[in-house]
């Protein structure tokens, strides 16, 4: 924290997102740290009642071994330190393959971490080649633990390469998350939720908005104050004041966008505001917004991982719930409404790892991060996420001998020798 700005300096100028919210990730990034390093103590083992009576079971937890992380672009700070924390409090050295779009944060955070006192080879940094450096990952029998944050096609790729050497994978993979904007929600929270969740990073992290979904009897008016909102966000380098969106990370991200609104377009959805790539050039994008979007269009089955906000109609809650469902993804969604009985009803039939209600930033290093159907395995976070870096270990153990109680000589008692 005593280089956040720094650090936040450094994830503007490689990553492109507004200074504000990198040094918003420092702090987020930094929570990992601390709230692992306090669960550090709370590694509790077990005993066990063991059916025999001379018998004592005893349950450990061990570090699983050394730990191989990959981690995105997107969050090129905290998505680090959502996998090293635990994993050093848990007690395993860690090796960090980060993107090769943004390797200086990663640098900079091994170099902290040196001076932090860590030991020289516990936090260990490797660039080069992305898939030879996976695969050495996968062979190498001393790596017991895969950590990755990503897409759903490579996590499939590391999942069967663990397979060969039986390591432990925790995957964090791709998401479709819907936004169900009910009629009974409050218009202002609902739009100040959905602005949040879509359009932070630019729209490109993993529980982005990627399909908003609102009722039919609210819909003309959140859609209007929606794009109204929207036409006011400030799009620019990330050192500009005011600047709420920059850049795309590259050109394919750009291009992936365009493509995917073709798409959409050409099977009859409306483009009312953006569409097209930014006057500043480069590979800066209009904040946009689509409406009239049908479930069965590319836009509505695919990630956008841009400021691509797109909108979708509903009748009944039914509806909404069939919706929200139809898609192998399942890392999170959100809800807008006023109805508590809805919100645990709706919350509880939907297919994801993890809900917001009324609610548009969900993560936070203190609950269970992740998704479910193809969004991955295993959880980060929480007290949860430091049991993927701990196995548990038995210990049975007979008793030795028998002694005789000293006050009841007719007693006999069981002496424990471990």
């Amino acid at each position: 924290m005593a280089h956040k700005e720094e650090l936040g300096q450094l994830i503007t100028l490689e990553q492109g997102k507004p200074l504000k919210e990198a040094i918003g990730e420092v702090s987020y990034g930094a929570g990992f740290i601390e709230f692992a390093a306090e669960e550090a103590k709370r590694v509790y083992g077990d005993i066990i009642p063991s059916p025999l009576p001379d018998r004592r079971l005893f349950v450990l937890k061990q570090p699983v071994g050394v730990v191989g992380a990959i981690t995105p672009w997107n969050f090129p700070l905290a998505m680090i330190t959502r996998k090293v924390g635990p994993a050093l409090a848990c007690g395993c050295t860690v090796v960090i393959k980060p993107s090769e779009l943004t390797p200086l944060t990663a640098l900079a955070a091994a170099q902290l971490s040196l001076e932090a006192g860590i030991p020289p080879g516990v936090v260990n940094v490797v660039m080069g080649n992305a898939s030879g450096i996976g695969e050495a990952l996968l062979n190498s029998p001393k790596v017991r633990k895969i950590t990755f944050t990503g897409s759903t096609a490579v996590g499939k790729k590391l999942m069967a390469g663990s397979a060969e050497t039986v390591k432990k994978v925790s995957l964090e993979l791709g998401g479709n998350a819907p936004c169900i904007v009910f009629d009974d929600a409050d218009l202002e929270v609902a739009l100040k939720g959905t602005l949040a969740t879509k359009f932070r990073n630019s729209g490109q992290t993993c529980v982005c908005a990627n399909r908003i979904l609102v009722q039919e009897g609210i819909y003309s008016k959140f859609a209007d104050s929606f794009l109204k909102a929207v036409q006011d966000m400030k799009v620019g380098e990330g050192f500009g004041e005011g600047v709420v969106q920059g850049p795309l990370i590259n050109e394919a991200a750009v291009q992936k966008v365009e493509t995917l609104i073709q798409d959409a377009v050409s099977k009859g959805a409306k483009v009312v505001l953006g569409g097209k790539r930014h006057s500043l050039g480069m590979t800066f994008y209009e904040p946009t917004v689509i409406t009239d979007v049908k479930n069965e269009m590319r836009i509505s089955t695919e990630e956008v991982f841009g400021p691509v906000a797109p909108l979708l109609k509903f009748k009944t809650e039914e509806e909404a719930i069939h919706m929200a469902n139809d898609t192998n993804a399942g890392l999170a969604a959100y809800i807008f409404t006023t109805n508590v009985q809805r919100s645990w009803r709706v919350s509880e039939a939907l297919e994801y790892g993890i809900v917001g209600v009324n609610e548009g930033l969900v993560s936070t290093e203190v609950a269970p991060f992740g998704g479910v159907k193809q969004s991955g395995l295993g959880r980060e976070g929480s007290k949860y996420g430091m049991d993927e870096y701990l196995e548990v270990h038995l210990d049975l153990n007979f008793a030795t001998q028998y002694l005789v109680n000293p006050t009841h000589k007719n007693e006999q008692s069981l002496h424990w020798q471990i």
